[in-house]
């Protein structure tokens, strides 16, 4: 089965130049992000995957994985401290927000991902497909692939792990 593919603002698609190069920042071990990059592998592209936690994002490249995006959708819904309250998004404006994703990297959704100069946060399978093109029917679950599974608290385990 042949990927579906997409144009570019510049009427390119991604298999004129090849299949993408998918820079990755995942949170090592989060089950969704192994289950999206099988998706993007299995449409052909590659998977440069890096650690999303022990990444030093300055601002400015932070908030350009935003771009579009309202300030809320900025945030991992699972992450401990949005879960137990300590931070709502819809109360900060973007300087305090992204303040607290760099003090707290388990703050941003994930995955971010970057392909040339664009760069997209969150993993919503038809706006990933009509980016860079997916292949579903691959047997890669494709349901609900941004909301976490776990129920353990494993996030906020982690996040006081060593990298």
């Amino acid at each position: 089965m042949a990927p579906c593919l997409s144009r570019s603002a510049s009427g390119v698609s991604e298999a004129d130049a090849g299949m993408a190069t998918v820079v990755f920042y995942e949170k090592p071990g989060c089950i969704n992000n192994t289950r999206q990059k099988r998706l993007l592998v299995e449409a052909g592209h590659t998977v440069d995957a890096r650690n999303l936690l022990t990444t030093n994002w300055l601002i400015d490249g932070l908030r350009s994985y935003f771009d579009g995006m309202p300030l809320s959708e900025w945030f991992n819904p699972a992450a401990p401290a949005i879960k137990n309250g300590h931070v709502v998004p819809t109360d900060l404006d973007e300087e305090r927000a992204l303040a607290l994703m760099q003090q707290d990297p388990l703050l941003i959704r994930r995955p971010l991902m970057r392909v040339g100069d664009t760069r997209r946060a969150g993993f919503n399978v038809d706006e990933v497909n009509n980016w860079i093109g997916l292949v579903t029917g691959t047997g890669t679950d494709v349901a609900n692939l941004e909301a976490c599974p776990r129920t353990d608290n494993h996030c906020e385990i982690a996040a006081r792990q060593p990298g």
